[in-house]
């Protein structure tokens, strides 16, 4: 089995008690696929870190994401699928795909 970081992308706003009920149906319903994940803060709590100059430069952080977007990276899950066509079946499911996207990646064993 193959595992997977489904990225939910979505519009840049806090969660509703509605997309709670949905993502925990979906979670229900997935439970044998689903190795892990999590939703995220929106972009006005994030900071962004960068090393100028490679390994050991300056550390510079800035508030707030790096790139403006209508759709930001709002949450994860990470599946595990026999193949990407079952992993697209699941991801299909993610109420995240609704009204925006959901991008998938094999992981890398680190």
């Amino acid at each position: 089995m193959t595992q997977y970081a489904a990225l939910i992308y979505t519009a840049d706003t806090s969660p509703t008690a509605e997309t709670g009920t949905l993502y925990e149906e979906f979670g229900t319903n997935n439970a044998a696929s689903i190795r892990g994940g999590a939703g995220l803060h929106p972009t006005s709590t994030a900071t962004t870190v960068r090393v100028e100059g490679g390994r050991g430069g300056d550390v510079v952080t800035t508030d707030g994401p790096f790139a403006e977007a209508r759709e930001v990276l709002a949450g994860f899950y990470l599946l595990e699928a026999a193949d990407l066509d079952e992993a697209v079946t699941i991801a299909a499911q993610i109420p995240g795909a609704w009204g925006g996207s959901v991008e998938l990646r094999p992981t890398l064993d680190m």
